[in-house]
């Protein structure tokens, strides 16, 4: 075999993420990887691959093999690190979904997806029943993790408790270029956006991560987020961090008391979060004033961080502020380290190293070229577009259409509008779709606005953000009743509460019934006069909750 040849197949057998994660166990066996402090429970490396052997070994007895899916709905546990790394062992995908979505947007994911196997947590229970029912596919294993499994399910310990801890051993090869990750990001109908995720894309992620906090075998981190998110598997959560051969810290869920007191107890080298959660933990820490001296640095992400907060944190907190911005499609993309703060605070700061974003002129009818930017003047606005193919396989998983549209000349295109300086500092002007974010959860208009529609008396609705300071935005919702109805807002905001196919999360938190909306001539809805008017709405006591 030619020299070449010989690297290029030994290169692309042999570089993929769960390779990476062996070598930690060859390595490290006896170090810990994952460490629960709710649970008081901690596994080594070793340890954490004997259990993902068990689940590989019986998702293998059940008939899955190379490119078959399994789906987990599951708060940051030890289980979902099981979950993400043991279909990894077999060439089957691990896809984790938002635990948030309503029971219509779960069917839809599985649908979408098909899995073969699908694993929740028991607390979930009442939204995987209602899916189940809805969805036209039905799993052939369902696993209930904690609790006792209703009936037809099995429990997940059960499921694995009965194999071998040895490593599978089945028939097929294994490459970087097999799909290992799937992901779902929402978008402006119920329809859902897979964003594959080859097994090259995990290992180039987590090498982004290594390189840029830097990441090391000795770190301990603390992902703040949901895991779920791009940025809470790839940015410090179980992705970089077991690839790097440090250790994961589990927080379930986002408490500020409990994650001051994980870091100084546990002496915690990385956290990670969106901005509203490091305003609670100042607020908590100005209390409390943990001992927070092993932080080496939190990262943000989600929003820009403005001065007056940046500022704060590194007072408060930690000198070290990072802040990443990016997309599901590509993960982070930017980023400002802390010697660009708080002096480019307000920016996404400069395009990562192995990445190439740029901002573009914006046209009505095409988009353009990569190479007709705007200038570097941090006046002239224009499209962000990225392009990260180390972190992205630059499409959407059965959706040619949208595909073309989003990704296109080696580069896809954000539809956020910003500006640029000389420098390269990008700085986020506005939204080009209108996109609400709230909590570091993204809530698209108009997928909000036609679940109002449906009520029988709304004759016309819009949807917009309004700043919070926790939260970012919260979603108001403006409604015209129709003409000779009975109108109720509290049927209405009944209806909407109990809507199959709206989370929790992008439920409206504030409405104001109005006589009409604003139009364009050709009945176009413009969003941007109502979006004008909502703080002074809020001032003035004309919203309603």
């Amino acid at each position: 075999m030619d020299r070449k040849d010989f690297f290029k197949e030994t290169f692309e057998a042999d570089f993929t993420y769960i390779n990476g994660f062996m070598r930690n166990v060859r390595r490290y066996g006896d170090c810990p990887a994952v460490f629960s402090p709710a649970r008081g429970m901690e596994l080594s490396y070793s340890e954490l691959n004997s259990a993902v052997n068990q689940l590989a070994n019986a998702l293998l007895g059940c008939g899955l093999g190379k490119g078959d899916t399994v789906m987990y709905m599951l708060h940051n546990s030890i289980e979902f690190v099981i979950c993400y790394l043991a279909p990894q062992k077999i060439g089957a995908v691990n896809c984790p979904v938002n635990y948030y979505l309503s029971a219509g947007e779960l069917a839809l994911n599985i649908e979408d997806s098909c899995p073969k196997v699908f694993v929740y947590e028991n607390s979930f229970s009442d939204t995987v029943h209602t899916a189940l029912g809805i969805s036209s596919f039905k799993p052939s294993v369902i696993l209930s993790v904690g609790g006792c499994a209703p009936e037809g399910h099995v429990s997940f310990d059960e499921f694995i408790g009965r194999e071998a801890d040895t490593e599978p051993v089945f028939s097929w090869k294994l490459g970087m270029y097999d799909e290992c990750t799937r992901l779902y990001t929402s978008g402006t109908t119920s329809r859902p956006k897979g964003v594959p995720l080859y097994s090259v894309n995990e290992v180039l992620s987590a090498h982004d991560v290594i390189m840029h906090f830097p990441l090391g075998h000795n770190d301990r981190t603390m992902n703040m987020t949901p895991w779920f998110h791009r940025g809470g598997l790839h940015s410090g959560g179980p992705c970089p961090t077991l690839y790097a051969g440090g250790e994961v810290v589990v927080m379930r869920e986002f408490n500020a008391g409990l994650t001051l007191q994980y870091t100084q107890d546990h002496r915690i080298s990385f956290l990670i979060g969106v901005p509203a959660v490091l305003s609670l933990l100042c607020r908590v820490q100005q209390q409390t004033k943990a001992d927070l001296g092993s932080l080496k640095g939190i990262v943000t992400m989600g929003a820009p961080l403005d001065r007056e907060s940046c500022t704060r944190f590194m007072q408060v907190l930690t000198p070290r502020i990072f802040n990443g911005y990016g997309t599901t499609e590509t993960f982070w993309n930017t980023f400002l380290r802390p010697e660009d703060l708080p002096e480019h605070a307000g920016s996404c700061g400069r395009a990562c190293t192995d990445d190439d974003v740029r901002v573009v002129r914006v046209y009505p009818d095409r988009c353009a070229d990569p190479d007709d930017m705007v200038r570097k003047d941090g006046v002239e606005t224009g499209e962000i577009i990225i392009s990260s193919p180390a972190k992205s396989s630059l499409h959407y998983m059965g959706n040619d259409e949208l595909t073309d549209k989003r990704f296109r000349n080696g580069f896809f295109y954000t539809g956020d509008i910003a500006t640029w300086d000389k420098d390269s500092f990008i700085t986020l002007v506005a939204r080009k779709d209108d996109m609400i974010v709230s909590s570091g959860e993204n809530i698209y208009p108009a997928q909000v606005e036609s679940v109002l529609m449906e009520y029988p008396d709304v004759a016309d609705a819009c949807v917009v953000g309004l700043h919070d300071q926790l939260r970012e935005q919260v979603v108001v919702a403006y409604v015209v009743p129709r003409d000779g109805s009975d109108f109720s807002l509290k049927d209405l905001m009944r209806f909407v509460n109990g809507h199959q196919m709206l989370a929790a999360y992008k439920r409206p938190k504030y409405y104001r019934v109005c006589d009409h909306l604003p139009h364009t001539p050709t009945g176009k809805l413009q969003r941007a006069i109502v979006r004008e008017q909502v703080l002074s709405d809020f001032e003035t006591g004309q919203l309603h909750r």
